[in-house]
């Protein structure tokens, strides 16, 4: 697989609900993966909220979508991020990406191994652009950031 990159949309509790209508506009098929189900949730009250969202579509189109737990800011306007993400092939060239996003930027998660067991990290570039890399893991399907 080639790394890919794609819109990531962060909402405040309606990401189900937008991603089921992105669903039935764009077609496709719809994974959705809860704080809960990644062992993830830092607020119980926050574990049924969707931690991430894949939406691939026949057209080719790929859409990443995820709630915004109370932590951290929504700001609705500025609630989208450019996820570039692959698998342990595509790993050197991701990891070349991240090393040229970071210069100049403010890296709010570093690259490194995360909890659902991908290498995963969040950056804003020195132009104010949101970034996610995710390099999948052995067992895990790509795209999950």
């Amino acid at each position: 697989m080639t790394a890919t990159l794609n819109p990531y949309i962060s909402f405040k509790d309606t990401t189900r609900d937008a991603m089921t209508f992105y669903q039935s506009v764009l077609g496709g098929d719809l994974t959705i993966s809860t704080f809960a189900d990644l062992h993830a949730a830092q607020d119980p009250s926050e574990a049924d909220l969707v931690m991430h969202s894949l939406l691939t579509t026949p057209s080719g189109f790929t859409l990443m979508a995820s709630d915004t737990p109370a932590r951290m800011e929504y700001a609705p306007g500025n609630n989208f991020s450019i996820s570039l993400s692959g698998d342990a092939e595509s790993e050197d060239e991701l990891r070349g990406y991240w090393d040229r996003l970071s210069d100049g930027a403010t890296v709010s998660m570093p690259l490194e191994k995360a909890i659902w067991g991908d290498t995963f990290g969040m950056l804003t570039d020195r132009f104010g652009i949101a970034w996610l890399v995710n390099i999948a893991g052995d067992d895990t399907p790509t795209g999950h950031s």
